[in-house]
């Protein structure tokens, strides 16, 4: 007669252990997956036309219709001051299209004295197409094209201007054309340490398609820069914005909103640091 063996209790317990995790290695790739997935869509919110106020009367605008280098239609609005003392091209935020910046465009027309280009990135507004990182990269190039032949000026005498994820597109853009000045505002050093902050829990710096890589790329812009950021800002920490300010090499400013979070609006402090910055501009 054979023995009988007896299963011991530490190995019963073992065998749960590695299904248990096994099961959490499962579950950790599967919410990975889902938001590599999800990545675009959680960037880019992209509210579309028709809402906001499309009409805008209160701003009289040239209603502008441009391509992308691949042929991707584009859509914006050109306000223009009858003697402006700087010209701006303004890259906005992740969450919003120009009907939602009517008031702060006419502000920039009528306060600080600029001729102003808003534009949409694809899939915003009425722009055309699905956004994702090189080709709203390449819809900034394309809106700082179309500005400086509609104003005669070359693509360095244009005042570059953007927030939040706008920021990315503007740094971008002073990088590799050149600017007459930079404006950016709440924006970040590069867009994986955002989301490492939201996520801390994933693998965001190797695993994320969409970089922005601000950081890197301000080294190569020698220009005038005005920063601003908000101390309390709970989706991009101001920790983000001053290290993309310290990799600045230019003569440069760095405004800090007290109290302010992200989506708050800027003090009239702050207006008065942006229009002594377009006076000092060469």
């Amino acid at each position: 007669m054979s023995a009988s063996r007896s299963i011991r209790p530490g190995s019963i317990a073992l065998t749960w252990l590695f299904k248990g995790l096994r099961i959490a290695a499962l579950s950790y790739l599967g919410v990975l997956l889902v938001l590599l997935f999800l990545e675009n869509s959680l960037i880019y919110p992209a509210p579309r036309y028709p809402e906001g106020d499309w009409v805008a009367a209160h701003l009289p605008h040239e209603d502008v219709s441009f391509h992308s280098a691949d042929g991707t239609m584009l859509h914006g609005w050109f306000v223009e001051h009858p003697q402006p003392r700087a010209v701006v091209l303004y890259c906005h935020g992740n969450g919003e299209h120009i009907a939602y910046n009517d008031q702060f465009l006419k502000m920039m027309r009528d306060e600080m004295r600029v001729s102003i280009f808003a534009f949409d990135y694809r899939g915003y507004g009425r722009s055309e197409g699905q956004p994702f990182e090189p080709g709203i990269l390449e819809d900034g190039e394309a809106a700082q094209a179309w500005l400086a032949e509609r104003t005669g000026l070359t693509l360095k005498d244009i005042v570059l201007m953007g927030r939040s994820i706008g920021g990315g597109v503007a740094v971008h853009l002073a990088a590799k054309n050149g600017a007459r000045g930079l404006i950016v505002e709440s924006t970040f050093s590069s867009l994986p340490e955002v989301a490492a902050r939201q996520f801390p829990w994933l693998p965001v710096h190797w695993v994320m398609k969409n970089r922005y890589d601000s950081v890197t790329k301000i080294a190569a812009y020698q220009g005038p820069l005005l920063q601003s950021h908000g101390d309390c800002d709970t989706l991009i920490p101001i920790h983000l914005g001053r290290k993309l300010f310290d990799a600045a090499s230019g003569p440069k400013e760095f405004y800090c909103v007290s109290g302010g979070d992200h989506n708050c609006m800027q003090p009239d402090e702050y207006y008065r640091k942006l229009d002594a910055f377009l006076d000092a501009l060469p």
